[in-house]
């Protein structure tokens, strides 16, 4: 029992800030990819045994996580959220040879996209997934991984335009 505890809380601690970084690119939410995350763990520590003998822990995780991200958009309709303070107002925009402004398009990009699409982009692109783990993530198939893909590409591409044309009128 002690090894087994001891795999999960080495396994957790090392991927941590993978799946939070996963978790927020897919939702968008920093708030939300905590619970997300949070949810996933929980469900990995329960399964624990059953998951470290799969073939691929991560890919098996991966599929968790975006299980949980659906779950949690699907039952969101239920939740109340209370806000303890006034949320913040949106920022300037930043310079456009900023990396911080590249990353915050990158994912305003992404929050653009409908949720298969966004979660496609992140798994192959962000996390390096293959094609074949990421079907098995998202439960379909490599087809529509890869129609996902190409549309998900499309769209970013008509936003970044979008937001670079904006920026270098406004000058």
């Amino acid at each position: 029992m002690a090894d087994a505890e001891h795999e999960f809380v080495e396994y957790v601690s090392a991927r941590l800030p993978s799946l939070h970084r996963t978790a927020f690119l897919m939702c968008g939410d920093a708030h939300l990819a905590d619970d997300v995350v949070q949810q996933t763990i929980t469900a990995l520590y329960v399964n624990w045994r059953r998951v470290s003998r799969a073939d691929n822990v991560d890919a098996y995780v991966h599929r968790m996580l975006v299980h949980k991200l659906v779950d949690e958009k699907r039952l969101s309709w239920a939740k109340v959220r209370l806000l303890g303070s006034v949320p913040e107002p949106e920022r300037p925009p930043v310079t456009p040879h900023d990396a911080l402004a590249e990353r915050d398009s990158v994912v305003a990009a992404l929050a653009h996209l409908p949720r298969g699409q966004r979660t496609v982009l992140v798994l192959r692109f962000l996390c390096d997934m293959s094609l074949a783990d990421t079907a098995a993530a998202m439960g379909c198939s490599e087809g529509n991984v890869k129609s996902q893909t190409a549309r998900a590409l499309v769209a970013v591409r008509q936003v970044l335009d979008v937001t670079e044309t904006a920026g270098r009128n406004s000058r």
